[in-house]
């Protein structure tokens, strides 16, 4: 039997909450520490008053087992999402149908996607609005762990007396959390090729839409893959099951369209997104509701090139979709191994 250690896990988007799930199931004690006000990462659903917007992963695939299998511990969670989409060839809309890489089956939870995190969080211990500023040793015991964070009004709080600390954050994140470490340099080393890109994502609504004599409004496909300089992503929210009626559209833009403009002011890229989705999509109508979204860490462009990094010596670890790509698949995967590799080496922890 391997003996009951006390890990830290920073971050609950999926590679976290994998890696926390396997971790618990081996009997650790697992303490997760998001410095959002929810679990689910970019897995993220935003509401409006129109419904819903899915503004980071848009769906996911399921190529990996291990992944079906987990799935399959609520399976009335997920639906497949009939997204009929092309691939735009180019700014006037123009396109063909999708290559099978794009046709396999899209996955969607319902109601939104983060319910899938939300759900696989529920057993767990889990703080909320608690942002992790320093990993240090812990103060009584130098062979264990402590966390600063702040949290809601600034309050500040330590978090002591781990055996392990996860970082499943966006690679930028853990090299800051790192550096400071001593410990840390063969993980800061392996991490310093990881490039990321960032993404401006756009949420638009048109509940005009929805008008006795407008059955439907633009293209008849429901997502695309753009070509366009400024856009790579478009989705019919609405089409996806279990989203409502209301015509919304979310609307990613290019990873090098949005690292050039990542410090314009809000309304200057919003304005030039929806031109954009215009010109790609023939709706020129006025959105009754218009949202903008910055993700800083949005797109993998360099990954790791391994699903995860542990010293057991130290007892750090990192995960992260980033360490094999940027699919929802990658971060599950990306997860479990790292657990399974702690489980292995857990009585070195210490």
């Amino acid at each position: 039997m391997t003996p009951s250690k006390n890990i830290a896990i920073v971050g609950a988007g999926m590679a976290a909450l994998t890696c926390a799930r396997n971790l618990v199931q081996a009997g650790h004690r697992v303490t997760v520490l998001e410095k959002s006000r929810g679990v689910g990462g970019r897995m993220a659903t935003r509401d409006s008053a129109f419904g819903t917007f899915d503004h980071g992963a848009q769906y996911f695939t399921v190529r990996d087992a291990r992944f079906e299998q987990a799935l399959q511990t609520n399976p009335t969670l997920c639906r497949p999402w009939s997204a009929n989409t092309v691939q735009v060839l180019n700014a006037q809309g123009q396109a063909e149908e999708a290559p099978p890489r794009v046709r396999e089956p899209h996955w969607v939870p319902t109601p939104g996607m983060n319910a899938l995190l939300r759900d696989w969080a529920a057993p767990l211990r889990v703080e909320v609005q608690t942002r992790v500023t320093a990993i240090e040793p812990d103060a009584l015991n130098k062979s264990q762990w402590q966390l600063r964070t702040t949290g809601a009004e600034d309050s500040l709080h330590v978090y002591s007396g781990f055996d392990a600390v996860v970082l499943a954050v966006p690679s930028p994140q853990a090299q800051a959390l790192l550096a400071p470490v001593a410990q840390a340099n063969p993980l800061l080393q392996k991490i310093a090729p990881v490039s990321v890109a960032p993404s401006w994502t756009l949420m638009l609504a048109f509940p005009q839409a929805m008008q006795p004599d407008l059955n439907t409004l633009g293209p008849q496909w429901n997502a695309a893959r753009s070509t366009h300089h400024r856009i790579a992503w478009l989705a019919r929210e609405n089409s996806k099951p279990g989203r409502g009626a209301v015509e919304r559209w979310t609307v990613q833009a290019s990873a090098d369209w949005s690292q050039e403009h990542i410090n314009d002011d809000a309304a200057r890229v919003q304005a030039k997104l929806l031109k954009a989705f215009s010109e790609v999509t023939g709706i020129h109508a006025e959105p009754a509701h218009a949202e903008l979204h910055r993700w800083l860490y949005a797109k993998t462009v360099q990954p790791l090139g391994t699903s995860h990094l542990w010293d057991a010596a130290s007892g750090l670890g990192v995960c992260g979709d980033w360490c094999l790509g940027s699919r929802v698949e990658d971060a599950f995967v990306s997860g479990l191994e790292l657990a399974q590799s702690m489980a292995k080496l857990a009585h070195r922890i210490g």
